[in-house]
């Protein structure tokens, strides 16, 4: 049996670790962008030492100006790769600490949801793309979800191993059913009609790829959102992350409590849901009526 590598060992002891699929590929891609950085392949950084990695982030962060996301995601794969499997200590991971910035999230009214996703002309990306809004998902919520998932008789949709590896479960509409139902039927036809080469199939899966073979790309569906948000000629900067912005503020303008949206959008924290109060109409409507009846004997 051959020696492991430096790449093997580190995706070993993520397995060990635990870490979800997602971050073991934001880590490992972490790392070849320092391999290459470094001039050498992933499989050669033992020899890593800690000036060559105060450049890299340096470099990052003064020349690229990578976003804070970014460095963030490199931090954690490279300290990951420094600390647990070349078992070093460097200093200079705990310097690389970039500038948090507030920034409030986009969001579409529903006539521009509605613009958006009647300008969608795949089937299961539009029915994709509705369902992540009307259940307040994430994109690789709403795109790895199975037929079973979907719970008609409590109205429920399970959300499997959310971020933090946490599942959920949040309310089905029922005219999101309605729609699945059209989906359902409608695609069922269209794969009798295809012809690839295997027997129609649509596996378990609730949005399938072309050969049936799996759930549908988290990039098909990006591609398909940024053509037609540029189609549709609205000038906000919007993402499929922004749909699951809209819903939270939709159901807090509705009068849901902040923390029922909470646990729907699956938040640890009830700071991270608070942002949406900044944002809400309703809500600065409301504190101008009370600021103008506490003027008003003024």
């Amino acid at each position: 049996m051959s020696a492991l590598t430096l790449i093997d060992r580190m995706r070993e002891d993520m397995q060990l670790r635990g870490l979800a699929p997602r971050s073991q590929k934001s880590y490992l891609d972490a790392v070849k962008s320092l391999a290459k950085f470094c001039g050498r392949p992933p499989t050669e950084l033992e020899t890593l030492t800690e000036e060559e990695l105060r450049a890299f982030f340096l470099h990052l962060v003064t020349e690229r100006r990578a976003a804070r996301g970014t460095v963030t995601i490199y931090r954690g794969g490279i300290r990951f790769l420094v600390e647990t499997t070349l078992k070093r200590t460097w200093p200079v991971l705990d310097l690389v600490r970039p500038a948090k910035r507030h920034a409030l999230p986009v969001v579409l009214t529903i006539d521009e949801l509605r613009q958006v996703l009647a300008q969608v002309r795949d089937l299961r990306v539009r029915m994709c793309l509705t369902v992540i809004y009307s259940c307040g998902l994430r994109l690789t919520e709403g795109s790895g979800l199975l037929t079973a998932d979907v719970d008609r008789g409590r109205m429920v949709v399970r959300v499997r191993a959310g971020k933090g590896g946490r599942d959920r479960y949040v309310p089905l509409a029922e005219r999101t059913l309605t729609l699945l139902r059209e989906y359902w039927r409608a695609y069922g036809r269209l794969l009798l009609q295809q012809q690839w080469g295997h027997p129609p199939s649509r596996g378990p899966w609730l949005f399938p790829n072309r050969d049936g073979t799996g759930s549908i790309a988290p990039t098909t569906l990006q591609k398909t959102f940024t053509a037609v948000m540029r189609e549709s000629g609205l000038t906000k900067h919007a993402s499929i992350h922004t749909l699951r912005h809209s819903y939270a503020t939709h159901l807090l303008e509705a009068g849901v409590h902040l923390r029922v949206i909470q646990v729907l959008l699956g938040h640890r924290s009830p700071q991270t849901t608070a942002i949406y109060t900044h944002i809400t109409p309703s809500v600065t409507n409301a504190v101008h009526t009370t600021i103008n009846t506490l003027m008003a004997p003024l």
